[in-house]
């Protein structure tokens, strides 16, 4: 597996923490159609959010929040329509949101640093 693989899928299980950790629950994990994949998708009083996780060890190519475009938050989106409609969940409201995970190499989980960006599109 390469290192930016795992280093991925570390930042996607810190993030379901942290989301279980403030409270939501999480409904699935990388799920997937023929539209794309969406990281994690959380619930939390009736909200559901969509969250776009992106994870980097260190800033030397930039924060992982400016990885997402225009483009990937229009892609965000279609995937939240496709994902309501496979699915046929009666959502009440619909937010997508995403957290950057900053994990040096060799890190302890307690000094990663996540940041929760709501409604970003």
């Amino acid at each position: 597996m390469a290192r930016k693989d795992e280093l991925g899928r570390r930042g996607e299980e810190l993030a379901t923490r942290y989301l279980t950790a403030h409270g939501y629950r999480v409904l699935s994990r990388n799920w997937r159609c023929s539209l794309g994949e969406i990281d994690v998708i959380a619930e939390r009083s009736g909200l559901v959010a969509i969250v776009e996780v992106k994870t980097r060890s260190s800033l030397a190519y930039g924060h992982p929040f400016d990885a997402i475009t225009a483009q990937k938050a229009a892609r965000l989106r279609r995937l939240a329509a496709q994902w309501c409609q496979e699915t046929g969940e009666a959502v009440r409201e619909l937010r997508i949101d995403a957290i950057a995970v900053l994990a040096p190499a060799g890190a302890l989980d307690r000094d990663v640093v996540i940041e929760h960006l709501t409604g970003i599109c």
